[in-house]
């Protein structure tokens, strides 16, 4: 048997579960209620087991499983686990009436991941290294402890005790009524952790492109890391005139769709800090795309949540710059990230290195 036919995908399959909330979370916008997890599982020829996932934060999980198990999962049984780009592709080319959007995305992420999870289970490799290699561990930074409901005393505790633990920055959610109550909040958590502790801010799009001018030009004296998600994500020309009237870096893409708009973004010096979420971005294989784009421009990469996937990606490449700590998966795995001396460590195990409860899962399938 060849490795073709080793590796040739002869069942996949699709569910979505509801994994709670670890603790309230709520930025400018909205409240976290829910992740609605969606798996998606593959088996080669040769028994090997390859499983991936995406997610939502309350709504549209169903129709990404709907996409799946009405369009999709048939299309990979005969596709090759080890050729992702080509799995990716297809997929792709079988779903252009809905992209670039959301859904898709989402669908497609479920997808690949579970396709470079086998890949890897086969090689034998952990997925940093399968890749790309870059380094075995990379800076962790808190946003836990940032949320906007917090007082200024939570979070200067919550910061304190990031500090503590080694870790090399925190972020504090930002867009309160008065910009007053914003500045106040950063500096009585810079005036607690003092100047060698990076302090990020999101503002999850929550302004104007005057307002966010407005705003960075009052935060400019606190020394902020970045500046995150100011504007609403398609408005490219507001985020280029925010780049060019602040010192402040700006962080942009938890969400955006496609590698096409990071190209935008950055040819238009529009964002310091490219944020890519591998769910949101459609996968692993789009990931990197993004991650390798941000190094012709000199730019770093910063991704979105999913902490025990990303730590992975962002080893795997040489501009990665910070990996995000919300622990969110802890009722349905068996190990956490391994965080070592203020750093994120990239699993050894081959795969995507995520110890999923399948017992603890069951438990929370809604469909």
């Amino acid at each position: 048997m060849t490795t073709r036919d080793t590796l040739r995908i002869v069942e996949a399959q699709a569910w979505l579960c509801d994994v709670p909330v670890e603790t309230v979370r709520t930025d400018a916008v909205q409240s976290f209620v829910k992740q609605e997890t969606i798996f998606v599982t593959v088996r080669t020829a040769d028994g090997v087991t390859g499983t991936g996932y995406s997610y939502t934060i309350g709504t549209g999980g169903a129709a990404v499983l709907s996409l799946l198990r009405e369009s999709l999962l048939g299309l990979l049984v005969g596709l090759d686990a080890g050729r992702p780009e080509q799995v990716w592709s297809t997929l792709y080319a079988a779903t252009r009436a809905t992209t670039v959007g959301p859904i898709t995305a989402l669908a497609l992420a479920a997808v690949d991941t579970a396709v470079w999870d086998a890949r890897c289970r086969a090689t034998g490799l952990p997925l940093w290294v399968a890749a790309g290699g870059a380094r075995p561990r990379v800076p962790l930074y808190d946003t836990e402890g940032g949320w906007l409901h917090l007082t200024p005393d939570e979070l200067v505790t919550q910061a304190s005790e990031a500090k503590r633990r080694g870790l090399r920055g925190v972020k504090i959610k930002v867009g309160k009524p008065h910009a007053g109550e914003d500045a106040e909040r950063l500096r009585a958590v810079r005036d607690a952790v003092g100047p060698d502790l990076h302090l990020m801010v999101d503002a999850n799009q929550s302004m104007t492109a005057a307002e966010a001018i407005r705003r960075a030009a009052l935060f400019e004296p606190l020394d902020l890391f970045w500046l995150e998600e100011p504007l609403p994500a398609d408005d490219v020309a507001g985020h280029r005139r925010l780049a060019r009237s602040t010192t402040i870096p700006v962080a942009v893409g938890e969400s955006m769709y496609s590698v096409g708009h990071f190209r935008e973004y950055l040819a238009a010096e529009a964002a310091s800090i490219v944020q890519v979420d591998v769910a949101r971005i459609g996968g692993i294989t789009p990931w990197l795309k993004v991650a390798h784009l941000a190094e012709a421009f000199n730019v770093q990469v910063a991704p979105h949540f999913l902490m025990e996937l990303h730590v992975s990606l962002t080893c795997a490449v040489p501009n990665g710059l910070y990996v995000e700590r919300i622990p969110q998966l802890r009722a349905v795995t068996t190990a956490e990230m391994a965080v070592a001396d203020g750093d994120a460590v990239a699993p050894s195990e081959p795969g995507l290195g995520i110890a999923w409860d399948l017992d603890a899962l069951d438990g929370l399938r809604v469909a």
